[in-house]
């Protein structure tokens, strides 16, 4: 009998986002998953594109009943991030990727998602502090 580890849940905007994580998060659990989630696709482990709360979320203290209460609309305004997300990474739910294959098409697709999503984000600060931004983005 295999004692395999499950296969790793991203939704789509994780897919993006975290690309550009540097160990900040809600709490140190919420990190502390992140880094870990992290380790593994960074090794090679397969992901499985997801819909809804995923591998990410099950460590954020606002996930209640598998949806996010960070703000009032928030639930509905990260599903059509993660819409988004698939449809510039030109992927769909239950697939099967690896995180180098995702990687390379960040620099192609993030003008586009940063003009939509990082204006507006809570964490841009973050990304912008720890010279997180790629190189490829310039605004306008």
């Amino acid at each position: 009998m295999s004692l395999q580890k499950p296969t790793i849940k991203l939704r789509g905007h994780h897919l993006i986002c975290l690309h550009f994580f540097r160990g900040e998060g809600y709490n140190p659990e919420f990190v502390e998953n992140l880094k870990k989630i992290l380790n593994r696709v960074e090794d090679g482990e397969e992901i499985e594109v997801c819909q809804g709360a995923d591998d990410v979320c099950k460590m954020c203290p606002y996930l209640m009943r598998k949806m996010c209460l960070y703000e009032e609309d928030a639930e509905s305004e990260i599903r059509e991030m993660d819409r988004m997300a698939l449809r510039l990474l030109r992927l769909k739910t239950r697939w099967r990727v690896k995180w180098l294959d995702i990687g390379e098409k960040i620099p192609l697709i993030f003008r586009e998602w940063s003009k939509e999503y990082c204006g507006d984000c809570d964490w841009r600060k973050v990304c912008e502090n720890n010279n997180n931004f790629p190189l490829f983005y310039k605004e306008g």
